[in-house]
């Protein structure tokens, strides 16, 4: 994939979640995708397959979250979308910077792996 194509699939991750379509983003993803993300919250771990992923999705946004893009970075393999989250539920507030890393292959997106830089205030906020 060259630059662009790799841009355009970060692109269409972002807009796909903030407006909540779930078949722009199963059309970018590989069928045995698997998404890790760090902690013990209800979205921690590893989805494996696009409907794992489509739900861990579901849930991150039904707890109002504001995705601000700072960057998206190409890597030779991959992309990464470096980010802002911000949301308050109930007494919880989040204002998280992240990093989502893509691994590609065959142009869908394949890994997905999320960095976060406070584990632990994810683990509060995203809770049941």
């Amino acid at each position: 994939m060259n630059d662009t194509e790799k841009k355009a699939i970060a692109e269409q991750f972002l807009t796909g979640l903030r407006n909540r379509n779930w078949e722009s983003l199963r059309a970018i993803m590989a069928d045995d995708i698997v998404w890790s993300l760090p902690g013990g919250s209800v979205i921690s771990g590893t989805a494996k397959g696009i409907e794992a992923v489509i739900k861990r999705a579901q849930t991150i946004v039904s707890y109002g979250l504001t995705f601000t893009l700072q960057h998206i970075l190409i890597g030779q393999d991959g992309v990464a979308l470096s980010r802002h989250n911000t949301a308050q539920h109930g007494d919880l507030v989040l204002d998280e910077y992240l990093a989502t890393v893509f691994g590609l292959r065959d142009g869908k997106i394949s890994t997905t792996d999320s960095c976060l830089a406070d584990v632990s205030l994810v683990n509060v906020f995203f809770v049941k």
